[in-house]
């Protein structure tokens, strides 16, 4: 799905198996947001070739928490591409599965870089990296300010917010981060799962339900 000439979307819609959302800015440079389940992947390679992309052509995958269903795929991925995420949620990964456990292993690869609270510039784009712990002790979300995009992870979606009952999961953090990035000016959000909201007027409306619905449930 082309959102516009610099950002695409591949949806998984299989109501069959789990896997997420994962999302390319093809610019100058080129970033994967969540490149999901490693056995699940062949949708994501498939919409790169048919933008005529390879995966050594990505510059950088970012991973916006540690699920295997957002970042087992980042295991695919050689030199030059660079894979980051929050030094939070790597912590998160070596306290459950031990020292490179989780991330070396099923899920993926070490970091090479670790993300901070603030701008990301990678060449011409400059993303706004936002801890939006909840979910995870150290998911982000993107903001790219340019459009008005919100890459959300599992911290919202269209309807609905992302799960707590999970180990490292917060209701209270969750509800806080989703007030941040509610004071955006949002005009995508891009989910983990299920479909994009788009509009300035559909955001806000999905944030109002958001609050007056879900966070009932936030402890």
């Amino acid at each position: 799905m082309k959102l516009f000439d610099s950002l695409h979307a591949f949806i998984w819609r299989d109501i069959t198996a789990n896997n997420c959302n994962t999302y390319l800015i093809d610019g100058p440079q080129k970033i994967l947001v969540d490149p999901g389940h490693r056995h699940l992947f062949s949708h994501v390679r498939q919409g790169l070739a048919d933008l005529n992309l390879s995966m050594d052509q990505i510059d950088l995958v970012i991973l916006t928490h540690g699920h295997p269903d957002h970042m087992e795929a980042a295991q695919m991925f050689g030199k030059p591409t660079l894979i980051a995420m929050s030094s939070e949620e790597y912590q998160f990964i070596e306290e459950l599965a031990g020292p490179y456990g989780g991330a070396k292993g099923a899920d993926g690869i070490p970091p090479d870089f670790f993300l901070e609270e603030g701008e990301l510039v990678v060449g011409d784009i400059t993303l706004h990296v936002i801890l939006t712990p909840g979910h995870t002790p150290g998911s982000i979300c993107l903001y790219w300010p340019d459009y008005g995009v919100l890459f959300t992870g599992d911290v919202v979606f269209s309807q609905g917010i992302g799960r707590t009952d999970l180990p490292g999961g917060n209701g209270r953090l969750l509800k806080e981060s989703i007030k941040r990035i509610a004071s955006l000016e949002v005009e995508h959000i891009l989910p983990g799962h299920g479909e994009i909201v788009s509009g300035r007027k559909l955001v806000e409306s999905n944030f109002r339900m958001i609050e007056s619905y879900w966070f009932s449930f936030l402890l």
